[in-house]
């Protein structure tokens, strides 16, 4: 029988949450180089480009490769001949204390993003836990670990269906992803379950993401099987809706699909999607009673020498002097260098805002949006010299429903953030005359050099979703929404899918 002691499997915990935080999967990146050269739409090469420079420099300093770092999922498999030196924690427990390390240390603090009572008072706990932990109890005397960190951004866009045993899951797919917008950052995977209940092809779904990023091997074999028939064919049919990188169109939308499947109810076929982002994060490791997980860093000379050039049709900006109608003159689709002072603010503190302009009361001091661009952000906590820590952008998406309060009532010009927005948002933009911005997600690290002042200007009680003002010097950000209307979201996506058929038929 192997001991497994406590500390031992605590530490590999930490340590492996600590590693995936800013190194991402190696196969991951040699996919993400593949889908940069094959890339034809500029738009969405540069955003692979910005993933690719952001992922080395992660690598390289140590710091999250996203400011999203995650609710932490573990599947741990526990041999029937383990076991453990101690009892006083159980392995939820035992998971927990290792992310709880992990998230607070002081070298590399990780972002808190989990809130108690979720139904009421949504609390941060201040230490990204409790973790979400699967247990199996399987046969031989190891215990087998695979830890993921798990953005918020793609966990949103998870769809569930029971679908009817002649229904086709391949329909249900490409009915269903166009519809999830680009919030989960593509290029991505695609992780599905099939069969067993509900609940368990979602579980299916989210530990097939755990898996190797393999599938140019099984085209080069040919598919066997049902599911690696299945696989190639999502794979196929998925990259030619022209979604492409951050949802610009293009000719990547995933660099793998992952499917797990169990037997089911004769009258039911339960299916799972869920996507991961272009922050990809996860590890599996053993443990065998000789000491905590050995983890090898990976060579830096294994990331691809990408470089981020800008193109002719740059704008310089400076945020300070900008005024209505020179936003009026941007167009959908333009690259534009930011510059000068702006303000930050997601969720929580659009909420509060709402709410106190409901109420008649004055905004804080230093919080006035007249003219002004407002990021969709919560940055990482800044380390060393750094003015703020991995600071990408947010879902815009969840701000709609507060943006013609912030566009009229506030006074607000422009907004930053990523994925699209919702067309009665794009119709506010446009009655407004203001702008909407797109910064790469899962480039958090490469955005925050960008960011040379920091500080907090209000609401410092909700933590990383206070808000702050930000001075930036040529932060890259694309014109997703111009002042009339226009939706590179809408109109990217669209015009590749028919570039794709045309070279397709050529």
């Amino acid at each position: 029988m192997t001991v497994i002691r406590q500390q031992d499997f605590i530490d590999s915990i930490e340590d492996a949450l600590q590693y995936i935080s800013y190194y991402h999967p190696l196969d991951f990146i040699q996919a993400l180089e593949v889908a940069y050269h094959k890339e034809q739409n500029p738009a969405a090469k540069d955003a692979i480009a910005q993933i690719l420079i952001n992922s080395r420099m992660s690598a390289e300093g140590h710091r999250p490769i996203c400011q999203d770092t995650g609710i932490v999922t573990c599947f741990v498999k526990i041999g029937m001949d383990v076991k453990w030196d101690k009892t006083n924690l159980t392995v939820q427990e035992m998971v927990n204390e290792g992310t709880r390390r992990a998230y607070l240390n002081p070298d590399n603090p990780l972002r808190a993003s989990i809130v108690a009572d979720p139904a009421g008072a949504r609390k941060n706990t201040k230490d990204n836990t409790p973790a979400v932990v699967h247990i199996d109890l399987v046969a031989g005397n190891q215990v087998e670990v695979m830890i993921a960190a798990k953005g918020g951004g793609s966990e949103n866009k998870t769809k569930m269906a029971m679908l009817n045993p002649s229904d086709s899951i391949v329909d249900w797919v490409l009915e269903t992803l166009p519809k999830m917008g680009a919030g989960w950052c593509p290029p991505g995977m695609l992780g599905i379950g099939i069969g067993g209940t509900a609940e368990k092809a979602a579980v299916l779904a989210k530990e097939s993401l755990m898996e190797p990023v393999n599938i140019q091997q099984l085209i080069d074999k040919g598919a066997e099987t049902a599911e690696e028939k299945l696989r190639l064919e999502l794979y196929e049919k998925v990259n030619k809706l022209g979604i492409g990188a951050q949802g610009l169109g293009g000719l990547t939308t995933v660099v793998d699909v992952k499917i797990n499947s169990v037997p089911t109810h004769a009258a039911s076929l339960p299916v799972v999607m869920i996507p991961n982002c272009a922050a990809t994060r996860h590890l599996h490791f053993h443990l065998d009673g000789s000491g905590p997980a050995e983890i090898t860093p990976p060579k830096l000379e294994d990331w691809p020498q990408v470089t981020w050039e800008l193109g002719s049709n740059v704008r310089r900006v400076n945020l300070d002097t900008l005024t209505p109608a020179e936003v009026q003159t941007w167009q959908a689709g333009e690259t534009v260098l930011l510059s000068g002072k702006m303000l930050t603010g997601r969720d929580a503190a659009h909420k509060r805002i709402a709410d106190m302009l409901g109420r008649g009361e004055a905004l804080p001091d230093g919080v006035d949006f007249k003219n002004r661009f407002i990021y969709y952000v919560g940055p990482v906590d800044a380390v060393g010299d750094e003015v703020v820590g991995p600071a990408g952008p947010t879902t815009a998406t969840r701000m709609d429903k507060f943006t013609d309060m912030m566009l009229g009532q506030a006074g607000l010009l422009g907004m930053i953030g990523k994925s699209e927005r919702g067309d009665k948002t794009v119709a506010s933009i446009k009655q407004h005359k203001a702008v909407y911005l797109m910064a790469v997600g899962g480039a958090a690290y490469l955005v925050s050099k960008a960011i040379k002042k920091s500080r907090v200007v209000a609401f410092a009680d909700l933590g990383m979703e206070a808000i702050y003002e930000f001075d930036v010097q040529d932060m890259p950000v694309t014109v997703a929404v111009d002042s009339n209307g226009n939706n590179v979201h809408q109109q990217g996506p669209a015009i590749w899918k028919v570039n794709i058929q045309q070279m397709d038929q050529a």
